[in-house]
């Protein structure tokens, strides 16, 4: 019985021990090679955190050297934490406030950073830590240690009070998603996966164990590539690249530029997407380019392991039709409710609420937020048993799959991320010269507007002040300014009216 993600890699060590496991744009590493490192990293956290099942954060970058501390940290017993360096420093500050990590895994040029926010944390240098004696014999105790419900990783999402909150993802929920993508997707040891997701973005976490649990390979394609998809389709043939499970907005990038009229990715096989709703007219352009590439629609949020629903592609829709989100992985349940009752019929909306081994541990650091979305099963009053309410309403087709419908409130899907509007709009109020602001998404357009009441225009302002406060893809991509904003008879602002005139116009 696998118990632990450590047991993939213990298994494609013995099978392949000098198979490339990861590659980036500069460096590759055998899977012997990956353990090793991994074991020194590992002995190096495990001698300065006392503690297992302890927080340690990851300044990552698109590069093998990210992936090898996070298997490290995971051999010392504690669990990882992505983090941007790219993120605006008051994030950062904000997610190690939650966090209180002992330490954290660094480059030379991440000091700055830390001595910024000034928080107290050993700082552990990547290119000193892969040197470090390994010491097996701490590290055979932490393992032994283990259990299956002990946390693997950390991501942190947009919170509706303007302070992140770290889902925290246990080894058995990993598993569990995992196994069943071998199974239903037969992905095998002649995967390999052209990873696009930034490793703080769960969509990473299929790439990096579906490669470890298939004896597979990795290769981090680089950012820029998706600015210039002609580099990314070369590297794609080059590499050998046969599965991609890709954001929506990185396969519309591709369409929007019409790459694939130049030259075709020969090598794809599988190209699986998620991360907010696939419009048919992007699809239809890749199905109509690569017609006898498998396509498989993916949903779920963070706080269940990255998915819990699937659909494979397996007939031709029209660029007006909503393309369905399927039906639940194996060992997960899906409750489709109108507030605590059952919705079976087909046509009627109800909230997406997920049960199973899936379900996240919880916010870290964060019990009201953590009671707020992982709450008790209205269905169930036999015994204490968890569901977590997603926000997204769906409603059941006539062929009983499960189609996308909206988001209950006003979380939105932007871009692959997953952001919370009212996050933006308190970085935009707490600037001194605005009086008062509301996000409204425009999803025909897909795009973030921001409405603001102040004295005089200050959109430039706008972006580069909040740009300090919240990441790039959370920025407005239009401003519309006010010198007063509408308000309701409760004397709230308006949102209705302001998408009537400014946004259905």
């Amino acid at each position: 019985m696998l118990t632990n993600v450590l047991d993939y890699l213990d298994n494609s060590v013995a099978l392949y021990p000098d198979k490339e496991v990861f590659s980036d744009s500069k460096n590759s590493v055998t899977y012997r090679t990956l353990h090793d490192l991994a074991e020194s990293v590992g002995s190096a956290v495990a001698d300065c955190v006392s503690t297992k099942n302890s927080p340690v954060v990851v300044f990552i970058d698109r590069n093998i050297e990210s992936l090898i501390s996070f298997m490290g940290i995971v051999m010392s017993g504690n669990f990882y934490v992505p983090v941007d360096r790219q993120l605006p420093v008051k994030r950062i500050e904000l997610i190690f406030k939650t966090l209180m990590p002992k330490a954290a895994i660094i480059s030379e040029k991440d000091n700055r950073i830390l001595d910024e926010i000034q928080v107290d944390v050993t700082r552990l240098n990547y290119d000193d830590i892969i040197k470090y004696p390994v010491n097996r014999e701490l590290l055979s105790k932490r393992r032994r240690e283990a259990i299956d419900t002990d946390p693997l990783y950390a991501i942190f999402t947009s919170g509706s009070t303007g302070v992140p909150k770290g889902v925290l993802v246990c080894h058995r929920s990993v598993i569990d998603l995992i196994e069943n993508f071998a199974e239903t997707f037969g992905f095998t040891s002649d995967c390999v996966f052209g990873n696009q997701a930034p490793f703080d973005f769960d969509v990473s976490v299929k790439d990096i164990y579906s490669t470890l649990r298939n004896g597979a390979s990795l290769h981090v394609l680089p950012k820029l590539f998706f600015s210039f998809p002609g580099k990314l389709i070369a590297c794609i043939n080059e590499r050998g690249i046969n599965t991609v499970i890709w954001a929506t907005s990185a396969l519309r990038i591709v369409e929007n530029l019409g790459a694939l009229e130049k030259t075709l990715p020969t090598s794809l096989r599988t190209v699986m997407f998620s991360g907010e709703v696939m419009p048919n007219k992007v699809l239809n352009y890749w199905r109509n380019k690569l017609p006898d590439v498998k396509y498989v629609n993916l949903y779920g949020p963070t706080e269940i392991t990255c998915n819990c629903l699937y659909y494979k592609v397996d007939r031709p829709f029209s660029d007006e039709q909503a393309l369905p989100i399927g039906i639940p992985f194996k060992n997960t349940d899906i409750l489709l409710l109108d507030g605590d009752k059952l919705v079976e019929d087909s046509g009627v909306t109800g909230e997406i609420c997920v049960r199973g081994t899936s379900l996240a541990l919880g916010y870290y650091n964060n019990p009201e937020k953590t009671a707020e979305a992982f709450c008790r099963n209205p269905l169930n009053t036999a015994y204490p048993e968890l569901i977590y309410r997603t926000g997204d309403l769906a409603k059941y087709g006539d062929d009983g799959l499960l189609y996308f419908v909206s988001r209950k409130d006003y979380q939105i899907k932007h871009m692959g991320h997953r952001i919370e509007l009212s996050e933006i709009e308190i970085a935009v109020n707490s600037l001194p010269f605005i009086d008062a602001c509301c996000c409204i998404y425009d999803e025909e357009a897909e795009k973030i507007v921001l409405f603001y009441q102040s004295e005089v225009e200050c959109d430039k302002q706008i972006a580069i002040e909040a740009g300090r406060l919240i990441p790039k893809y959370m920025l407005p991509n239009r401003m519309v300014h006010l010198t007063s904003l509408p308000m309701t008879k409760n004397a709230k602002i308006d949102r209705m009216a302001l998408k009537k005139e400014f946004i259905e116009t």
